[in-house]
């Protein structure tokens, strides 16, 4: 999976894209409407690229205060951008 089309489209299909990595495993779940189980996938990792998405999955359910303290784990502001956008944005950094 090289790029963002690619990962998108992959969407339509029972299970992520083989091979790629948690991160993209959770955003991918997040993008078939599963925010559980994208939070499952990277609730207990402690790494920056886990807080970023972490941080996102928090923004998305509405909570603000703990997304910002993800956000801060993570190294990063909370964006202004809309919850498509930074799913996109981060899905593309991590391809």
């Amino acid at each position: 999976m090289k790029n963002i089309t690619g990962y998108k489209e992959s969407l339509t299909q029972a299970t992520p894209p083989a091979g790629v990595s948690v991160y993209l495993q959770s955003l991918w779940y997040d993008g078939k409407g599963d925010w559980d189980k994208a939070h499952s996938l990277v609730d207990s990792l402690e790494d920056k690229t886990a807080c970023w998405v972490h941080a996102y999955l928090h923004r998305k359910e509405g909570d603000t205060w703990n997304a910002d303290y993800w956000y801060r784990r993570a190294g990063k502001t909370r964006p202004s951008t809309s919850l498509q956008e930074e799913w996109e944005a981060i899905a593309s950094a991590l391809l």
